[in-house]
């Protein structure tokens, strides 16, 4: 593991369970100065083929951690420093107001987020707009390619 000691934000995957969302997301944190948080159990072991392939021979560069009690993460970080990507709000994520070292949440393929947490926390909640509404939700790794870009811009004014 490599640590970034400030990363430009801090994307947390929680419960991720596809190794190559995992992979490509980890490619994506090195390439923008992010810290990767894998958040509670995982669906692979970290040592998955399929993992590694995603995220090329850029582990090396890679600033990450994997904490397994997600509930116990979640509530240690201050509110107004967090945001939550789920499918389940209809505010935008480019209302988000991103600031240096945010963490930016999002769940597992299958099920998101936990329901509790989008329910505690309404305010913190986001979404990516999708007009066609036969489509669920955006593969994992685009949303996060999607999110994680717009903050950069906020935040570096690139």
């Amino acid at each position: 593991m490599n640590y970034l000691s400030s990363p430009n934000l801090n994307i947390v995957l929680v419960e991720p369970q596809i190794p190559p969302n995992t992979g490509n997301i980890a490619r994506l944190c090195a390439a923008a100065e992010c810290h990767l948080i894998l958040l509670g159990e995982l669906g692979f072991e970290l040592s998955d083929k399929y993992l590694k392939r995603a995220g090329l021979d850029y582990w090396e560069f890679v600033s990450w951690e994997h904490i397994p009690s997600s509930e116990s993460f979640i509530e240690s970080l201050p509110s107004e420093h967090f945001h939550l990507l789920t499918t389940h709000t209809h505010t935008p994520y480019t209302r988000c107001a991103p600031k240096k070292s945010d963490y930016y949440f999002f769940g597992k393929e299958t099920a998101g987020l936990p329901k509790h947490w989008l329910s505690k926390y309404k305010d913190r909640c986001y979404t990516i707009p999708m007009w066609n509404p036969n489509i669920r939700s955006l593969n994992l790794s685009s949303a996060a390619a999607i999110v994680v870009y717009d903050a950069l811009h906020h935040i570096l004014q690139f």
